[in-house]
Protein backbone atom coordinates (compact mmCIF):
# COMPACT_ATOMS: atom_id res chain seq x y z
CA UNK A 1 0.00 0.00 0.00
CA UNK A 2 3.01 2.24 0.67
CA UNK A 3 4.74 1.58 -2.31
CA UNK A 4 1.38 2.39 -4.82
CA UNK A 5 1.09 5.71 -2.67
CA UNK A 6 4.73 6.54 -3.41
CA UNK A 7 4.12 6.07 -6.81
CA UNK A 8 1.03 7.92 -6.91
CA UNK A 9 2.92 10.60 -5.51
CA UNK A 10 5.62 10.38 -8.24
CA UNK A 11 3.12 10.55 -10.95
CA UNK A 12 1.40 13.39 -9.55
CA UNK A 13 5.31 15.24 -9.11
CA UNK A 14 5.82 14.56 -12.88
CA UNK A 15 2.41 15.93 -13.70
CA UNK A 16 3.05 19.09 -11.88
CA UNK A 17 6.63 19.40 -13.52
CA UNK A 18 5.58 19.25 -17.00
CA UNK A 19 2.43 21.68 -16.67
CA UNK A 20 4.56 24.36 -14.71
CA UNK A 21 7.97 23.90 -16.81
CA UNK A 22 5.89 23.78 -20.07
CA UNK A 23 4.85 27.55 -20.20
CA UNK A 24 8.36 28.59 -18.90
CA UNK A 25 9.98 26.78 -21.68
CA UNK A 26 7.19 27.92 -24.66
CA UNK A 27 8.14 31.67 -23.08
CA UNK A 28 11.72 31.65 -22.88
CA UNK A 29 11.33 29.97 -27.36
CA UNK A 30 9.45 32.91 -28.11
CA UNK A 31 12.44 35.81 -28.50
CA UNK A 32 16.25 34.79 -29.69
CA UNK A 33 18.46 37.43 -30.18
CA UNK A 34 17.45 40.55 -32.11
CA UNK A 35 14.60 39.82 -34.60
CA UNK A 36 14.66 43.53 -35.35
CA UNK A 37 18.22 42.97 -37.19
CA UNK A 38 16.61 39.96 -38.83
CA UNK A 39 13.76 42.22 -40.31
CA UNK A 40 16.72 44.48 -41.64
CA UNK A 41 18.20 41.98 -43.67
CA UNK A 42 15.11 40.65 -45.25
CA UNK A 43 14.10 43.98 -46.20
CA UNK A 44 17.90 44.31 -47.90
CA UNK A 45 17.75 41.03 -49.60
CA UNK A 46 14.07 41.58 -50.93
CA UNK A 47 15.91 45.10 -52.34
CA UNK A 48 18.57 43.73 -53.97
CA UNK A 49 16.52 40.59 -55.38
CA UNK A 50 14.65 43.73 -57.20
CA UNK A 51 18.37 45.28 -58.10
CA UNK A 52 17.93 48.23 -55.67
CA UNK A 53 20.75 49.21 -53.11
CA UNK A 54 21.06 47.80 -49.76
CA UNK A 55 19.78 50.43 -47.06
CA UNK A 56 22.00 51.38 -44.16
CA UNK A 57 21.26 49.83 -40.89
CA UNK A 58 21.02 52.74 -38.65
CA UNK A 59 20.51 52.32 -34.53
CA UNK A 60 19.32 55.89 -34.15
CA UNK A 61 16.22 54.95 -36.73
CA UNK A 62 15.95 52.23 -34.81
CA UNK A 63 15.99 53.29 -31.46
CA UNK A 64 12.87 55.65 -32.62
CA UNK A 65 11.24 52.87 -33.92
CA UNK A 66 11.05 51.12 -30.60
CA UNK A 67 9.73 54.14 -29.33
CA UNK A 68 7.07 54.67 -31.65
CA UNK A 69 5.76 51.06 -30.72
CA UNK A 70 6.27 51.97 -27.18
CA UNK A 71 3.99 54.36 -26.91
CA UNK A 72 1.11 52.62 -29.46
CA UNK A 73 1.48 49.41 -27.41
CA UNK A 74 -2.00 48.15 -26.23
CA UNK A 75 -3.46 49.40 -29.44
CA UNK A 76 -3.77 46.22 -31.98
CA UNK A 77 -7.08 45.97 -33.15
CA UNK A 78 -8.79 42.49 -33.20
CA UNK A 79 -8.18 42.61 -37.07
CA UNK A 80 -4.13 43.47 -36.08
CA UNK A 81 -4.21 46.61 -37.11
CA UNK A 82 -2.29 49.61 -35.08
CA UNK A 83 -4.86 51.66 -34.13
CA UNK A 84 -2.36 54.72 -33.08
CA UNK A 85 -0.50 57.63 -34.63
CA UNK A 86 1.38 60.00 -32.64
CA UNK A 87 2.07 63.35 -33.71
CA UNK A 88 4.78 63.84 -36.11
CA UNK A 89 6.37 66.41 -33.46
CA UNK A 90 6.94 63.96 -31.68
CA UNK A 91 9.85 62.18 -33.36
CA UNK A 92 11.77 65.46 -32.51
CA UNK A 93 10.26 66.05 -29.72
CA UNK A 94 9.95 62.76 -27.87
CA UNK A 95 11.57 59.75 -29.27
CA UNK A 96 15.03 61.49 -30.80
CA UNK A 97 15.76 62.92 -26.82
CA UNK A 98 14.80 59.60 -25.48
CA UNK A 99 17.44 58.01 -27.96
CA UNK A 100 19.59 60.23 -27.51
CA UNK A 101 19.97 61.57 -31.17
CA UNK A 102 21.22 64.30 -31.64
CA UNK A 103 19.28 67.05 -32.94
CA UNK A 104 21.54 68.59 -35.46
CA UNK A 105 21.83 65.18 -37.21
CA UNK A 106 18.02 64.52 -37.53
CA UNK A 107 17.12 63.57 -40.85
CA UNK A 108 13.93 63.45 -43.05
CA UNK A 109 12.18 60.24 -42.52
CA UNK A 110 10.53 59.32 -45.99
CA UNK A 111 8.47 56.62 -44.54
CA UNK A 112 6.88 54.07 -42.01
CA UNK A 113 5.49 51.28 -41.69
CA UNK A 114 3.87 49.62 -38.84
CA UNK A 115 2.35 46.56 -37.72
CA UNK A 116 0.58 44.44 -34.87
CA UNK A 117 0.01 40.66 -34.65
CA UNK A 118 -1.91 39.29 -31.51
CA UNK A 119 1.16 36.67 -30.98
CA UNK A 120 4.76 36.44 -31.85
CA UNK A 121 6.00 34.61 -35.15
CA UNK A 122 8.83 34.66 -37.22
CA UNK A 123 10.56 37.70 -38.83
CA UNK A 124 10.46 36.30 -42.27
CA UNK A 125 6.37 36.08 -41.49
CA UNK A 126 6.23 39.46 -39.93
CA UNK A 127 7.61 40.62 -42.75
CA UNK A 128 4.83 38.74 -45.03
CA UNK A 129 2.28 39.00 -43.19
CA UNK A 130 2.41 42.21 -40.78
CA UNK A 131 4.16 44.41 -42.79
CA UNK A 132 4.72 43.94 -46.25
CA UNK A 133 1.20 42.37 -46.64
CA UNK A 134 -0.41 44.95 -49.62
CA UNK A 135 0.73 47.15 -52.54
CA UNK A 136 1.32 50.54 -50.89
CA UNK A 137 3.68 48.86 -48.23
CA UNK A 138 5.49 47.30 -51.01
CA UNK A 139 6.18 49.68 -52.85
CA UNK A 140 7.33 51.89 -49.88
CA UNK A 141 9.84 48.82 -49.40
CA UNK A 142 11.28 49.44 -52.70
CA UNK A 143 11.37 53.74 -52.43
CA UNK A 144 14.45 54.20 -55.05
CA UNK A 145 14.96 57.69 -52.48
CA UNK A 146 15.38 55.31 -49.07
CA UNK A 147 19.04 55.04 -47.94
CA UNK A 148 19.14 54.20 -44.17
CA UNK A 149 16.39 51.54 -42.10
CA UNK A 150 15.72 51.30 -38.69
CA UNK A 151 13.22 48.95 -37.05
CA UNK A 152 12.11 48.77 -33.46
CA UNK A 153 10.02 45.64 -31.81
CA UNK A 154 8.43 45.98 -28.67
CA UNK A 155 5.69 43.21 -27.06
CA UNK A 156 3.48 42.52 -24.19
CA UNK A 157 3.50 39.26 -22.10
CA UNK A 158 1.07 37.39 -24.14
CA UNK A 159 0.76 39.55 -26.94
CA UNK A 160 0.10 41.58 -29.09
CA UNK A 161 3.71 42.17 -30.46
CA UNK A 162 3.91 45.58 -32.24
CA UNK A 163 6.88 46.41 -35.21
CA UNK A 164 7.57 49.53 -36.80
CA UNK A 165 9.98 50.23 -39.84
CA UNK A 166 11.64 53.90 -39.98
CA UNK A 167 12.81 54.91 -43.72
CA UNK A 168 15.23 57.46 -44.03
CA UNK A 169 16.94 59.48 -47.12
CA UNK A 170 20.11 60.46 -44.88
CA UNK A 171 23.66 59.73 -45.30
CA UNK A 172 25.42 56.73 -43.43
CA UNK A 173 26.45 57.83 -40.48
CA UNK A 174 25.73 62.08 -40.07
CA UNK A 175 22.09 61.40 -39.55
CA UNK A 176 20.40 60.00 -36.78
CA UNK A 177 23.47 59.84 -34.70
CA UNK A 178 22.94 58.61 -31.42
CA UNK A 179 25.18 60.29 -28.29
CA UNK A 180 27.78 58.32 -27.11
CA UNK A 181 27.25 55.58 -29.69
CA UNK A 182 23.80 54.97 -27.72
CA UNK A 183 25.57 53.69 -24.27
CA UNK A 184 23.13 55.32 -22.08
CA UNK A 185 20.12 54.08 -23.65
CA UNK A 186 18.46 52.13 -21.05
CA UNK A 187 16.69 49.65 -23.12
CA UNK A 188 14.10 47.88 -20.85
CA UNK A 189 12.00 46.10 -23.10
CA UNK A 190 11.42 44.80 -26.88
CA UNK A 191 14.60 45.90 -29.40
CA UNK A 192 15.93 47.92 -32.12
CA UNK A 193 17.91 47.15 -35.12
CA UNK A 194 21.63 48.38 -35.03
CA UNK A 195 22.08 47.41 -31.67
CA UNK A 196 23.61 44.60 -30.12
CA UNK A 197 21.67 44.12 -26.96
CA UNK A 198 19.18 41.24 -27.22
CA UNK A 199 15.43 41.54 -27.37
CA UNK A 200 14.35 42.18 -24.07
CA UNK A 201 11.74 39.42 -22.72
CA UNK A 202 10.21 42.01 -19.75
CA UNK A 203 7.58 40.40 -18.15
CA UNK A 204 8.20 37.22 -19.93
CA UNK A 205 11.48 36.81 -17.71
CA UNK A 206 8.90 37.10 -14.54
CA UNK A 207 6.57 34.55 -15.35
CA UNK A 208 9.41 32.02 -16.26
CA UNK A 209 10.81 32.52 -12.87
CA UNK A 210 7.57 31.99 -10.73
CA UNK A 211 6.75 28.92 -12.72
CA UNK A 212 10.49 27.46 -11.41
CA UNK A 213 9.66 28.54 -8.14
CA UNK A 214 6.02 27.43 -7.89
CA UNK A 215 7.24 24.32 -9.41
CA UNK A 216 10.19 23.74 -6.85
CA UNK A 217 7.81 24.80 -3.83
CA UNK A 218 4.91 21.93 -5.45
CA UNK A 219 7.74 19.64 -5.71
CA UNK A 220 8.79 20.09 -2.05
CA UNK A 221 5.75 19.65 -0.91
CA UNK A 222 5.17 16.38 -2.24
CA UNK A 223 8.18 14.98 -1.39
CA UNK A 224 7.05 15.34 2.25
CA UNK A 225 4.55 13.14 1.71
CA UNK A 226 6.56 10.35 0.28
Amino acid sequence: MMMKNNLSCCVLLHFFCCCLLLPALVLSHHIHGNPANDIVDIINKNRTDEKLPRLNDSPGLGCMALQYVELCKGNCTENNVVNCRPPEDDFTEVFAPNCGVELPTFGTITGHIVGCQRKYIEPLLVFSEVLIKDKKSLSLLRNKSHTEVGVGLVGLHKGPFFWCVLFSNGQTNTTFVLENRGAGIQQKKGCYSGSTTPCSGGQKSSVAFFNIFFMCYVSILLFKLL
